[in-house]
Formats: C-alpha cells, structure tokens, sequence
C-alpha cells in the first residue's frame, strides 16, 4: 500500500527508502510507472503466495504457482544478499538513512519473504 501512497504523490517515508550516494542524493529516482509496476507485483506475489498455499479457495495451487514462488524465492533472497555497494547485507555503503533502515529493515524483510516462499514450494 506504501507504494500506491508514493504514487499518488504520499512523500512519507520517501527520504529512507531509496538508496543514496556518499555524497548525497539518491542514487535513482523511480517514475510513476515503475512505482505502480512495484506496486501491482506485490500484490501479484502476495495473490501467487496465498494460491500456492491453498489459502484462495477458487483458485489452486498449480504448476504456475510453484514456478512462480521458484522465482520470488531467488528476487527476494538476492535482494537481502544485496548489490554488494548499496543494497544487502553486502553493500559497502553504510552510513547513510537508506542503508541504516535498509541493514535494520529491508534486507531481513527481504530474506523472511525469501523463505517464506520457499517453504510454500517445499513443504
């Protein structure tokens, strides 16, 4: 929901969540479009994660369900892992708003997510 918030214009929030040079400023600056794609693939992957999991009750777990929570799993645990400068338990770059919440927050998040859908495809 955060990100549909950012995209009708919400800023709270904004100034922690995109990674940021050593020097300042943000290292990208995403468009509406890219906003509501991130948006709309959450709720994608939270729909393909219920499905999986036989939680939707007119819709089953199915060959696209387990090959979609394959691929969520390895998106969100290269995530945690990181880009190895800004991102991830790796990044390098550690001292600036993003990447104290980024250590704090987002890459365990991450991670959790990662596993989570991997238990769905496993068990």
């Amino acid at each position: 929901m955060l990100h549909f918030y950012w995209l009708f214009g919400g800023k709270w929030g904004l100034r922690f969540s995109l990674p940021e040079k050593v020097e300042g400023g943000a290292v990208f600056t995403p468009r509406w479009i890219e906003t509501l794609i991130v948006a709309i693939g959450l709720i994608g992957m939270a729909f393909i994660l219920l499905a999986q999991n036989n939680l939707i009750p007119f819709f089953t777990p199915n060959a696209f369900t387990k090959w979609s929570c394959i691929i969520i799993t390895f998106i969100f645990l290269l995530r945690a892992i990181g880009d190895f400068k800004y991102l991830g338990f790796s990044k390098r770059i550690k001292n600036t708003n993003f990447s104290r919440c980024d250590t704090k927050f987002y890459s365990p998040l991450c991670l959790f997510l990662g596993l989570i859908f991997m238990t769905s495809w496993l068990f």
